[in-house]
């Protein structure tokens, strides 16, 4: 190995946003996370939805907490009101 060219592997401490705090070695001088073993759902069991910057909140504002029967109904009227119209169009013609 060259001298001088790798950075320094040292002890650190890693904090995750729930509290937890661990030691471990890394080049960084610091570690923070934001879910670790001690908060993952896989680990733990519980359910726990994480929400980065309201990216759920956003999607549901967007486009709205659908499920496949609702959009399946809101296909149906758009395409009854097309069809109708239509209807009228060609009806006035």
């Amino acid at each position: 190995m060259k001298p001088g060219i790798h950075p320094k592997y040292e002890e650190i401490e890693v904090r995750c946003a729930c509290g937890n705090t661990f030691t471990t070695r890394s080049t960084k001088s610091e570690l923070h996370l934001e879910i670790c073993n001690q908060c993952h759902p896989f680990f733990t069991g519980r359910q726990k939805l994480i929400d980065t910057e309201g990216r759920v909140e956003r999607f549901v504002k967007r486009f709205g907490a659908q499920s496949a029967e609702g959009r399946k109904a809101a296909a149906k009227a758009t395409k009854a009101a097309k069809a109708s119209k239509s209807k009228k169009d060609q009806a006035s013609a």
